[in-house]
């Protein structure tokens, strides 16, 4: 993991899919590229990756979360729990088709940004977009050609925007 920053500033954090790691593909590529993105291993069902990450950021400021899959149903959790303490949201292919997850009773102002594939048959656009229209009065939807790893489209995105 990333040394903790002052509470005053911005820490952005990836947040990895169900079964992948902080040695998968797109935690490899921040670390080439984007060495201040926070990381580290989540384990368990979707309340202990919530425990895990209440741990990591406890005493941090504001939080850029950038969750693929699984991470992005996490980011989307905890950002219902401390709207407060997220500047920003970025879900890759967010898996909110699962976990009984449920948008929050009034949509959340935390800007988030939406990226699915047209090819994704674990988190399709017809099952993700709704629940995040739902869940984000703040939201830009991106679908692209591309599937659910977005292999294609990940490394495009404006990375050093999206992060600050």
């Amino acid at each position: 993991m990333s040394a903790t920053p002052s509470p005053q500033s911005v820490m952005p954090l990836f947040l990895h899919g169900l079964d992948s790691s902080i040695q998968g593909t797109k935690a490899r590529w921040f670390r080439a590229h984007f060495p201040q993105v926070g990381m580290r291993n989540y384990d368990g069902d979707l309340d202990r990756r919530l425990a895990q990450l209440e741990e990591q950021t406890a005493g941090t400021g504001t939080l850029i979360l950038v969750g693929s899959s699984f991470g992005g149903l996490m980011a989307a959790c905890f950002a219902a729990r401390h709207p407060d303490r997220c500047r920003r949201l970025v879900l890759l292919a967010p898996a909110l088709n699962f976990g009984g997850y449920r948008p929050p009773p009034a949509p959340l102002t935390v800007p988030a940004l939406v990226v699915v594939g047209t090819g994704d048959t674990v988190c399709p656009p017809d099952l993700v977009v709704p629940l995040a229209r739902a869940a984000f009065a703040n939201l830009e939807v991106r679908i692209e050609d591309d599937d659910h790893m977005l292999h294609r489209t990940f490394p495009r995105l404006d990375w050093a925007r999206l992060l600050t």
